[in-house]
């Protein structure tokens, strides 16, 4: 919420502007988290901005909430007062590798490569929180406060990182939304889709050494 806003929780949302990516992970979050409190996506207006015009729009007061996303949603907190009135992990879809199917038939050394790289980094970033946020500061161009707030309250880098059923699970929840708002051709589609959409070999045998 931008700084001074009477909204402190969920139900207090009903009726207002809420800007986010239809389509995105924070879109979703946002479906989920309004289910959760009792109201359905109907009972507030989302307006389709993208992320980083959305953090603007509820700095303006041109929107009362925003479904963002880091590190937009922490320089906003950090930079312009703005606060965070409900997180819930549990509603985040997962971050993945992606790969076309023929390009890991062709290369599939090169596709383990890079899941041994990032699986050195996340090995890497656990060990050494505090120093990590100096570099991504650097690279990604945020103030330390921002990263620091990114990688130590927002980063989970424990979970495991081979894709199976937790990953699975929150992709069928979000699905009935993908159909209702026709961003997939039909429900059997995507299924079928997402039957064949995960390959954990290479991050089982991802080594970080």
């Amino acid at each position: 919420m931008a700084k001074g806003s009477p909204i402190t929780k969920v139900t207090q949302l009903r009726g207002k502007k809420i800007a986010a990516i239809k389509g995105t992970d924070p879109y979703f979050f946002l479906l989920q988290s309004l289910k959760a409190a009792g109201l359905a996506g109907t009972d507030v207006e989302v307006v389709n901005l993208q992320h980083a015009d959305g953090k603007t729009a509820l700095e303006r007061g041109d929107v009362d909430a925003w479904a963002g996303l880091d590190p937009l949603m922490a320089q906003s907190q950090i930079e312009s007062g703005s606060t965070l009135i409900h997180r819930e992990p549990a509603f985040n879809s997962y971050g993945f590798l992606n790969a076309r199917e023929d390009f890991i038939k062709e290369h599939p050394e090169l596709v383990q490569a890079v899941a041994d790289t990032y699986e050195r980094a996340r090995t890497w970033v656990g060990e050494h929180p505090d120093e990590t946020v100096a570099p991504l500061a650097r690279e990604a161009k945020l103030a330390p406060e921002v990263a620091g707030v990114v990688l130590k309250e927002r980063t989970e880098v424990g979970l495991s990182p081979v894709p199976g059923a937790e990953q699975r699970a929150v992709l069928e929840r979000i699905l009935p939304t993908l159909v209702e708002e026709n961003q997939v051709r039909s429900e059997a589609e995507a299924r079928a889709a997402l039957d064949s959409l995960f390959e954990p070999a290479f991050a089982q045998k991802a080594s970080s050494s």
